[in-house]
């Protein structure tokens, strides 16, 4: 591995004024959570934040402080009701250790956040960034951060190649934002430095004739820009092909199932499952005991994950009577669908029982066989 750069203090010190300097005249100052940035209030908006646009996350993040303005009505509260505030967002691995770690932080740290780096990262979920940004934007620590916005910034000003997901870039990465992170005011470099990868320093179209970087920026210098930082190398997907049961009961209930704690979706209450090339009345049959009479199949969509595309192919069962066999009510539960809102759904299975809800049918069922 390459030595890392190193820095003159000259250097340091002329990178911080421009930065903060930019900052006080266009930095942002309205965002939700900088009102009142508390340990707690920046920790949700940093876990939120997380592979999420800020448009999308503001309202998501004024619902949740409302729910749970502390850390106490979030450690007592019910998964259910965390990953239901938490629907639409995605990533739902974020939801679960921000609940864990907020029973931690209230059992373990008498409802006070930790005050070191190490401490924070031992918490489920808050990596060396997040880490951070706590200590930095809450509690005026000098702490340095290398989210996504910090890294772009980072790799054109001083054209470092590569992907930063590779161990040598992003040791390099943090090398800089190490060395540059300010010490006088933490919490506006910090910010400011989010703030220009937000806006200006953005991943496709860069506005650098007003960046405070720009004279001193290499990619900029260079007309590179669209080099940095470097991209992982493409990979190929495959593909699931699976059925989603609808089982509707004559009151017009959906059989909900809820998912394991691991894997996709972990922890939120679904659709039942089978396989595409089963039988979808013979699996309703063996779920709960019933024998559809209608079925309708409607048009199949698909879902991408990080590592693979999901096929859904939906199946809309009806069923004439309830089932008579005694069901687990910790997995499976009736649900009207203008309840749902209560529950923790995933965002393609919430879309599918929307659109079943406002559904008029341009045909009648088609029986099973």
């Amino acid at each position: 591995m390459p030595d890392l750069i190193t820095l003159p203090q000259r250097q340091i010190t002329a990178f911080q004024q421009a930065i903060l300097e930019w900052f006080d005249h266009h930095g942002r100052t309205d965002l939700p959570w900088q009102q009142n940035p508390t340990s707690y209030r920046v920790w949700i908006s940093e876990i939120m934040l997380q592979q999420t646009q800020v448009s999308v996350v503001k309202n998501y993040y004024l619902n949740f402080m409302q729910r749970f303005p502390d850390i106490t009505t979030l450690a007592n509260a019910h998964q259910d009701e965390v990953l239901a505030l938490w629907s639409g967002l995605g990533y739902y691995s974020r939801a679960r250790n921000l609940h864990k770690a907020a029973r931690i932080i209230h059992d373990q740290h008498r409802r006070e956040f930790p005050e070191s780096i190490e401490e924070l990262q031992a918490l489920p979920g808050i990596g060396r960034s997040t880490a951070g940004a706590i200590l930095s934007l809450a509690q005026q620590q000098r702490a340095a951060i290398l989210d996504g916005n910090v890294k772009r910034v980072l790799a054109r000003c001083f054209a470092i190649a590569g992907w930063p997901g590779k161990s040598s870039v992003l040791t390099e990465l943090w090398s800089l934002s190490e060395q540059l992170t300010s010490t006088v005011r933490p919490r506006d470099y910090n910010q400011a430095m989010m703030d220009l990868g937000a806006t200006l320093c953005s991943r496709i179209k860069p506005d650098c004739r007003h960046c405070p970087l720009q004279h001193n920026c290499k990619a900029c210098s260079q007309q590179q820009q669209h080099l940095y930082p470097g991209k992982k190398a493409a990979k190929k997907l495959p593909h699931r092909h699976i059925q989603m049961l609808l089982i509707r009961d004559a009151a017009g209930r959906i059989l909900l199932e809820k998912r394991p704690q691991t894997g996709i979706w972990a922890g939120l209450w679904s659709l039942p499952e089978t396989a595409a090339e089963r039988q979808a009345h013979a699996a309703c049959n063996q779920l709960i005991g019933v024998r559809p009479q209608q079925m309708h199949i409607l048009e199949q969509r698909r879902h991408t994950f990080s590592h693979f595309h999901l096929h859904i192919q939906p199946v809309v069962l009806h069923i004439a009577k309830p089932a008579h066999r005694v069901m687990d009510s910790e997995r499976l539960v009736w649900y009207k669908l203008d309840q749902l809102n209560s529950l923790g759904i995933a965002a393609p299975v919430m879309r599918l029982l929307k659109e079943i809800g406002e559904k008029t049918w341009a045909a009648p069922y088609i029986a099973s066989n």
